[in-house]
Parts: C-alpha cells; structure tokens; sequence
C-alpha cells in the first residue's frame, strides 16, 4: 500500500507546513513477528520494522559489531597502492602531510591520520585550508608550499577525488598524492598515486555510503596489518590498539549524515563506547564546553559537538578542530574548545542573520503564499558569510518545501 492510501496518522491530513502525515509502517504483521522473535516491546519492533529491518537482521542492527560489518581495505580499489607508498614514507623517513578538508569529516578523517602515524613514529603533518581564501580541497599554491617544506607524500582526506589540476601540478613538482575521499568521483580521475574512493565509478563495493572518515580509517587498518606483517611493531615499538580512535570516526560519521547502517553503524556504536571512556582530551574538552553531562549519543555528535567543530571553518581559523581532536595537551584543548565554542556562538549569530535577510527576500519576491513559490528558489546578497550559506538554503528548503540556492556576493564574485 502506497503511503498516500493509507489512512492519515493520527489524523492529520495537512500540518502547519501542508504536508500530510502517514504512518511509515504499513504492514504491522512484520513488527510482531519481530517483537514475537526476538522478546523486544511493542514500540521497538515497531520501529524496526519501519525501517525495514528484517527478522534475521534484527540482533546486528541492535548490537553491530566491527568483526560482522567491517570489510576488507584491500577490496577498495587503490587502497594497497596507497597502503604501500605509505608504508615505505614511514620507514624510509619521508615526510608525510594530511591534507585535510575544514568540516566534521575533514577534522575527524586528519585527526585520526595524525594520530595513527604518531603512534608508528611516522613523519607526518596536517594542512587544514582556509575556507574563504583558499576554497574547498587542495590547491596548486598550498601543495607546492608543502613540496618545498619537504613533504613527500601528501594524503587528501575528504576531498580531492576532483581536483584535477592542483594534483597534476603536484606531480609535475615531485610531489606523491593519494587521494582518501568518499564525494562522487567522475569517469576520469585525478593524476595520483592512488585515488581510494568506494564511490569511484570502477570501485563495485558495497560501501558507497560511508563517510571520508570510514575511508580513513581502512586505510589505518590497511597500513597497521601490512606494518605488523612486515615487522615494523616490536619490543622498541608497540602496535596501536586501533580501537581508541573509533570515537572520532564515530563524530566524523553521524555529523556527515550519512545513513546509520551496516558499517556505519557499526563504527558509531563502537565510537560510542570509546567516548564514554574520555581518552580523547580535544573531545573531552569540547564535550564540558557544551555542558554534556550525560552518556553520549548520536544526537549529542550531530547537535552539540559537530557543530562546535565546524565552527573553527565556518567563521574562525579553519584547523582549530584538527588541532582540537589531535592534541594531548590538556592546556592546549581547554583553550581550543573554549575558542570554537564561542567561534559556535558567533555562527549561530550570523546565520540568524542571513536567514533572516533570506525569508525577507523570498517572501518578498514571493508573497507569503507558499503555493506561488516557484519551484527552486535563487536569492543572492551583498556580503552574506560564506560559512553559513549552505545552512540557511536547508533551512530555506525545511520551510518552503522547494530546492534553495543561496549565494553571498562579494563584488563580482559569488559563492553558493
């Protein structure tokens, strides 16, 4: 039965904002079956059911473990290329830098990087581009940069699977780049040593959906097991527990918002588990700022954490939430949290604001009849923050139903 057949829930047949309610779940005979299987309350087999959870699935989608759902890094294509020029910069010395992405998942993804190539006695660094000046992913002028500060190997996380000139012009400078992405990637690919991306055309796996930090982490585990192998760990060097940095994948993930499944799932819930334990002092730290008081959830990543992250890149200094996430100096994350927190504040200031500003231009192109609204909505303005644009067109699109294209000028030129 079509959800449009079906009788309106609770009765509404035209909320506040014209929409009408129906029940996610049509056929209530799977939730009992659930319920009656596996011992579970009414409400909780309900649920699952609505998300189409089946009878045989039901334990692993309520206590997903890593040894079911976490694959293979060798199935990603590129992924033991990658893993191999890595390996050899780390015993060969060379320096290694993370070229990292501004958001949730860039922050967690060069974190993590940093802190595993710390633990092996790796060369490494983290570059962290500045949103308004520099844009999104590399650039030709920051990776010549690193090439002359010495590094040899530069490892883009979230980003880069596009980014076709600035990785040729590397290459042309002596400089090695592997690509760690998870975006949508084009027929061609970028001139680098490996472009690992499950969701490169040629890539079959069946984890399209993971974030950059999923990405990221295989790539950990990749290099972890081929260094174990090759004798890298010993009595000089102990082999990191790879478990005690599944809290930043667990952050990465939910704030990326991608779908809670399989993998994914798997990742937060374990992630969960390592945060209630505070190894992380960036976390702990940002956790006390936002006055967490209680066991975390996914909502206290995607609401209370998450963005205090992003802030750093919206409207401060684009690397305090690497800097955050990877740091072990008590006096050093205080201070950082305390900064992106307020960085926080200013955000949520300034978004009002250009939200504001937007509901006034629309409506007054519009009218305040929703059903006059064209079908996609382009307004632009003078000065609007870049940072926050992206945010006000998805409030303008939980508002008015239509797809939104915000764009902030500044003289003749224009970000959306």
């Amino acid at each position: 039965m079509e959800r449009g057949e079906r009788a309106a829930f609770l009765g509404v047949e035209r909320s506040l904002t014209g929409r009408r309610w129906a029940a996610r779940l049509a056929d209530e005979r799977t939730a009992l079956a659930i319920a009656q299987r596996h011992g579970l309350p009414d409400a909780v087999s309900r649920l699952l059911a609505a998300r189409d959870v089946d009878l045989d699935s039901v334990p692993d989608f309520l206590e997903p473990t890593l040894r079911r759902f976490l694959p293979d890094p060798s199935h990603l294509k590129d992924m033991d290329v990658a893993v191999e020029r890595l390996v050899r910069a780390v015993r060969s010395g060379e320096r290694i830098v993370v070229f990292g992405d501004y958001d949730v998942d860039g922050a967690t993804s060069s974190a993590l990087l940093l802190r595993f190539f710390r633990s092996i006695g790796g060369n490494i660094g983290v570059y962290i581009p500045d949103r308004r000046k520099e844009g999104y992913g590399p650039n030709t002028a920051a990776l010549l940069k690193l090439k002359a500060e010495g590094a040899a190997v530069v490892v883009t996380v979230d980003c880069g699977v596009t980014a076709f000139e600035p990785l040729a012009d590397a290459k042309r400078a002596g400089l090695d780049t592997i690509v760690i992405d998870h975006h949508m990637a084009e027929i061609a690919l970028p001139d680098a040593i490996a472009v690992v991306d499950p969701n490169r055309i040629d890539d079959a796996s069946p984890h399209k959906q993971m974030a950059a930090v999923g990405v990221a982490f295989l790539l950990v585990v990749g290099l972890n097991r081929v260094l174990r192998e090759t004798g890298w760990y010993g009595e000089a060097r102990a082999e990191p527990d790879l478990r005690q940095w599944l809290d930043l994948v667990a952050l990465g993930t939910v704030c990326d918002v991608v779908p809670l499944t399989g993998v994914n799932r798997a990742l937060v819930r374990q992630g969960l588990k390592m945060m209630t334990e505070r190894r992380n002092l960036g976390l702990a730290a940002l956790a006390d700022v936002a006055r967490l008081k209680e066991v975390p959830g996914a909502y206290h990543l995607g609401f209370l954490l998450g963005p205090r992250v992003n802030a750093g890149g919206r409207v401060g200094q684009a690397d305090l939430g690497a800097r955050l996430l990877s740091s072990d100096d008590p006096h050093e994350v205080g201070a950082l949290a305390l900064r992106l927190d307020e960085f926080n504040a200013e955000r949520r200031s300034i978004e009002r604001e250009v939200l504001d500003q937007a509901i006034s231009r629309v409506e007054g192109l519009y009218g305040p009849d929703r059903a006059k609204l064209p079908a996609a909505l382009v307004i632009e303005s003078e000065g609007w923050h870049v940072g926050v644009i992206g945010i006000v067109a998805s409030r303008l699109v939980e508002r008015y139903g239509r797809p939104a294209f915000v764009i902030g000028l500044d003289g003749d030129l224009g970000k959306g």
